[in-house]
């Protein structure tokens, strides 16, 4: 059996960028999720996996959060499964 992989990509400013992250944990298919910066740089990557809970993606979270104050427009790629 051959796995897809569905990517999308999302341009959100600094402001937003925790908002859609929550919102695309939230959705439940999410495998993967890259943060990038103007430049296509690769500043943070968050590996999602079935079962993971609010304690373990926290200190994730607190990571996008921080480089939500530092980047004014960024680009959010998604692997959905």
């Amino acid at each position: 059996m051959i796995k897809v992989k569905h990517e999308e990509s999302f341009k959100v400013e600094g402001e937003n960028l925790l908002k859609k992250v929550k919102e695309l944990i939230s959705e439940g298919n999410v495998r993967r999720i890259t943060i990038k910066d103007k430049a296509g740089k690769e500043i943070i990557v968050i590996p999602l996996t079935v079962g993971i809970v609010g304690a373990v993606l926290a200190p994730a979270l607190a990571a996008v959060g921080a480089v939500a104050a530092l980047l004014t427009e960024c680009t959010i790629s998604v692997e959905r499964s």
